[in-house]
């Protein structure tokens, strides 16, 4: 019975002695909600801990919306417009003037066009380079294609026409102009900037694919050829709007399969306000984060795009000004404002394949995919769109192509071609303030009668 004893107590000095010897992290790394833990617990005492923890979970997602909220919306300086946009929609409430409501809701997308361009990159991180130029090609032009669905729905289709035309000219002429002529001042002792000219001959050549199918339509309808009158000319630019995404849908496969290594995917809305990053730089949201802001962001530019809308024909007549002109000018000029300045950004950096990027593969997404998109849109609903963009419009934007192809041929840049493009620009912007559409004067006037 001694030796019994003894050999317990031997047993248990053993047994202290070796747990002694352990090292203090295997008890830190004990942790008192592992699965053993749970099954070691008798005493009703320990089972408010899981509480705890849950507790801990809680405000775990409370930072996490917190610090998400502090990324996307306070740390841009631009946000600072944000408020406009419900301010237009207390001044649509209170006073109605739709002046003063077209003005607000301008400048309340603008913020938001940054932002959802920001979401878009952000997310980007996580499809990989495939799916995150598909998301460019869909939420980079969003904006302009938002508001032309609601234009749509009001059944203001030269609204539609002109604002998707006037974002491709304010991109090729504008935008690009401006990169020019900022990174020819930066770099002015060097002689000239270049970029990949392989890439920019592609996108000419669907710029001038997409004047193709713009201008049989209108041709046929000047020269009164058609079949049948009148559906002829409706049928046409559907069929032909079908043939325009198909080809897009193919270019996005050469671009991002094929030619991977040449044409690298490009982020369409960079932030103004951020440095360029690298690639291997983390993203700073998480891509459920993205997902949620992009679907709020959307949802918001919608609800102010449909005050945009309303508000055209009042702010015309408000301001004594063409319609042509805002949809032309001034609309397109918001859609693109986060292009505009990634583009400068960029072109500063001499990163001048990326401006490219930005100012004519945006021109492109338009005209090979928003102008269809809307098409067939329009088709579904029951609205009449068609590529018809009438002559002074399809001159406009065929003189256009073409004085960028040629200006973008030898794969050189300076300040001049920028200065000459944003001239260009001008002209175009004074022909579209003295043109009255014919096409929209009985939609949205009525004509004074001589007596």
């Amino acid at each position: 019975m001694e030796k019994k004893e003894q050999l317990v107590g031997i047993k248990s000095h053993l047994e202290m002695r070796a747990l002694d010897e352990r090292p203090i992290q295997e008890f830190e790394d004990e942790s008192p909600f592992s699965p053993e833990a749970d099954a070691r617990k008798i005493h009703p005492m320990h089972e408010a801990q899981p509480r705890s923890f849950s507790g801990g979970s809680e405000e775990c997602s409370i930072k996490r919306v917190c610090r998400s909220l502090k990324v996307v919306v306070f740390t841009n300086k631009l946000n600072l417009l944000m408020p406009v946009g419900p301010a237009a929609i207390v001044v649509h409430k209170l006073s109605g003037h739709n002046g003063w409501v077209f003005l607000l809701c301008l400048v309340g997308i603008v913020p938001l066009a940054e932002r959802l361009g920001y979401a878009t990159e952000q997310l980007a991180f996580f499809t990989g380079p495939t799916v995150g130029g598909l998301l460019n090609a869909t939420f980079g032009n969003a904006t302009e294609l938002i508001i032309s669905i609601f234009a749509l729905k009001s059944g203001m289709i030269r609204v539609v026409q002109q604002s998707l035309l006037g974002s491709i000219l304010s991109n090729m002429l504008l935008v690009l102009g401006c990169a020019f002529f900022s990174g020819g001042i930066v770099f002015y002792n060097k002689k000239e900037q270049v970029f990949n000219k392989a890439n920019a001959t592609v996108n000419s050549g669907l710029l001038l694919m997409a004047v193709m199918g713009l201008l049989f339509p209108a041709i046929l309808h000047y020269t009164h050829t058609e079949v049948h009158f009148g559906k002829s000319e409706l049928a046409l630019s559907r069929f032909s709007s079908c043939i325009m995404l198909l080809a897009y849908a193919a270019y996005l496969f050469f671009q991002l399969r094929t030619q991977k290594n040449q044409y690298v995917p490009y982020n369409e809305g960079a932030s103004q306000s951020e440095e360029i990053l690298d690639d291997d730089e983390p993203p700073e949201i998480s891509m459920w984060e993205s997902l949620i802001w992009l679907a709020i962001l959307t949802a918001w530019i919608s609800v102010l795009s449909e005050y945009l809308v309303d508000a055209i024909k009042g702010a015309s007549e408000a301001w004594n000004m063409p319609i042509a002109f805002i949809s032309v000018i001034l609309l397109p000029i918001v859609g693109n404002a986060a292009e505009h300045a990634s583009a400068i950004i960029f072109a500063m950096k001499d990163k001048l394949d990326i401006s490219l990027g930005v100012a004519i593969g945006s021109s492109t997404q338009i005209s090979m995919f928003g102008i269809p998109f809307s098409v067939l849109v329009g088709w579904i609903i029951g609205r009449p769109m068609d590529l018809n963009f009438q002559l002074f419009e399809t001159a406009t934007l065929i003189i256009t192509v073409l004085v960028v192809a040629i200006l973008l041929q030898d794969g050189t840049s300076n300040y001049f071609k920028g200065l000459m493009l944003i001239l260009c620009y001008v002209i175009v912007a004074a022909s579209f303030f003295v043109h009255i559409d014919p096409a929209s004067v009985g939609q949205f006037f009525v004509l004074p009668v001589k007596v």
